[in-house]
């Protein structure tokens, strides 16, 4: 996930969709959800090294050959967001290290 200046880097949680990481682009509150649009966005599907998403969203991983990350893609709509965390600088990069884990 590149960082562009006006977008800021986020950590998403979707209800049944799972957890992602991109810069937010658009969001719209839906009741009790929220829809988000992520560009260079990038699912977690394993971490390692970090206690939760909120760890994850400040320090990032400390293990990312034991993360499962794959390749960001361009731009992502997730619907059933309930959680929206700002990410530093120190876990975009941490993010960043990990590698694009493929099947």
């Amino acid at each position: 996930m590149k960082k562009k200046s006006q977008e800021k880097a986020v950590l998403v949680r979707a209800d049944r969709a799972g957890v992602f990481v991109g810069n937010l682009k658009s969001k719209k509150s839906k009741g009790q959800y929220a829809e988000v649009v992520l560009e260079n966005a990038r699912r977690l599907w394993y971490w390692s090294g970090a206690a939760s998403i909120s760890q994850i969203a400040i320090d990032g991983v400390t293990n990312p050959d034991g993360c499962k990350f794959p390749e960001s893609v361009k731009l992502l709509e997730v619907y059933g967001v309930i959680e929206i965390i700002p990410m530093t600088e120190k876990a975009v990069k941490s993010i960043n290290a990990v590698p694009v884990w493929k099947k």
